[in-house]
């Protein structure tokens, strides 16, 4: 009986989430509508010209609607209550699992204490095969154990293709005089502030024992030690999207059609060295793109994983900002590369034109209401589609993130759902100014890898970017 309850309340749960997301949409439509002009001629009154302009940067919107799509089939046809997962089989069923962190080096008191905690987790969990293993360009001086060893990337190791960065790293540990791993072996990267919990060392236990798939991931929430509020509502759309596209494109479809993020990748070994990290300068600024879009391109199949995993937001504005142009920039250089089929990348091609044209799209909303213009039903139905989905996002990221957390009482808990429209503003403003940095202004570093500031009590280092 307890069962069929919480099954119920989860049913009921995800029947008022979407009804909250067809909300959303269709109140940027009563919005849209309230801001287009009434019946005119547009030619007459602003000119062929200025009309001309103001009717193609309507049909920027375009571009972001498949990810809006996709978005909102994750969000309408997958309930994103989903119960805490349970162990199918015992753990010491489980084949052998590497968690490989990999860092620069820069924080090592901040990758020690992890992986202790990550250790933590996975005893408690009941874990016997595997190793947590930090690969590093600069020594931390990890604790030694035969559940713990440390790689470090020599200097003078360059990879066939000059691979940099994050991906060198990676490709170093897959080295055959380096690599400790079998074929049957499974890999976890996680980014050093990440943190396990034991509901996705579950998952990822059953993930692996299921044998389904090669690749998969899971989510990643960043409300735990929030050091800028702002930043980690903005950050709520991307728990949003976990649960809405991804989930739906690599746990429905098994393909990573927009890509995959760079943390809570697990991926059996065997797998991982065919595919490679070795793929050149144009895969280093967004490894993880890359990645899962030579893995597409060579049919390998793609999983999602049940648990959550725990990072923080960027610690300042500005490193949110540089973050975003990191992303941006790989993801272009991506869909650039002449190395991967076309029919692989259409979601990095979208996210690029989208990227491109986000600072069109914002300018909308303004030039609407100082000059109406009437637009199209089709045009008003995507623009509310996108934007009410958008939204939507940020509010079930936050929903999500900050329901279950004990120390928030109710009237909190309402103060952030009310901030998220706020941060979610202030984001979109963010990410058009690295838009215009990366794709207007040209002002991105061309061989860079901004690192975000990772500790707290090291208030003298903003940033660190590795330049060529």
């Amino acid at each position: 009986m307890s069962n069929f309850c919480t099954n119920v309340a989860r049913q009921l749960k995800h029947l008022m989430s979407v009804i909250s997301l067809l909300g959303f949409i269709y109140l940027s439509s009563l919005i849209r509508r309230e801001l287009s002009g009434s019946d005119f001629s547009a030619i007459e009154r602003y000119g062929l010209f200025i009309s001309s302009v103001f009717y193609l940067m309507q049909f920027a919107v375009i571009f972001s609607f498949p990810y809006a799509v996709f978005n909102f089939l994750g969000v309408v046809f997958l309930n994103v209550f989903t119960p805490q997962p349970k162990l199918v089989k015992p753990p010491i069923m489980c084949p052998f699992l590497c968690f490989r962190v990999v860092t620069r080096g820069i924080y090592p008191n901040l990758v020690k204490a992890n992986v202790r905690h990550n250790m933590e987790v996975c005893e408690k969990v009941g874990l016997h095969y595997f190793i947590i293993e930090v690969v590093t360009d600069m020594p931390v001086q990890a604790e030694a154990s035969n559940r713990v060893r440390e790689v470090v990337v020599p200097v003078s190791y360059k990879t066939r293709n000059d691979t940099l960065f994050k991906a060198r790293a990676l490709q170093y540990a897959l080295e055959p005089e380096v690599n400790i791993l079998g074929p049957s072996d499974w890999i976890i990267h996680l980014d050093e502030e990440t943190l396990l919990t034991e509901e996705s060392v579950v998952g990822i236990v059953n993930f692996v024992d299921s044998g389904r798939h090669h690749f998969g991931q899971g989510v990643i929430t960043y409300g735990r030690g929030v050091v800028n509020w702002v930043t980690t509502l903005a950050d709520s759309i991307r728990v949003g999207v976990d649960y809405g596209c991804y989930r739906f494109t690599l746990g429905v479809l098994h393909k990573p059609i927009f890509s995959w993020k760079g943390s809570f990748i697990v991926a059996n070994a065997q797998a991982e060295m065919e595919v490679s990290f070795d793929h050149g300068p144009e895969a280093s600024i967004a490894e993880d793109c890359y990645f899962s879009c030579v893995a597409f391109s060579k049919h390998y199949s793609f999983g999602f994983i049940q648990g959550e995993m725990l990072e923080k937001s960027t610690f300042t504005v500005m490193d949110f900002v540089l973050q975003r142009c990191r992303w941006m920039h790989g993801i272009y250089l991506t869909m650039l590369s002449r190395h991967i089929p076309l029919r692989y990348k259409v979601g990095p091609v979208l996210l690029t034109v989208s990227n491109i044209l986000m600072p069109v799209n914002l300018l909308l909303l303004p030039l609407g209401i100082v000059w109406p213009l009437p637009m199209s039903q089709a045009l008003i139905f995507v623009y509310s589609f996108v934007m009410g989905t958008v939204l939507y996002l940020y509010m079930l990221g936050t929903f999500l993130t900050f329901s279950g957390q004990l120390k928030y009482s109710r009237t909190k808990f309402c103060l952030l759902l009310a901030a998220t429209p706020l941060c979610a503003m202030a984001s979109c403003v963010l990410e058009n100014i690295s838009s215009i940095l990366v794709f207007w202004l040209q002002q991105k570093p061309l061989h860079s890898f901004h690192i975000v500031k990772k500790e707290i009590h090291r208030i003298k280092e903003h940033s660190v970017v590795q330049t060529l």
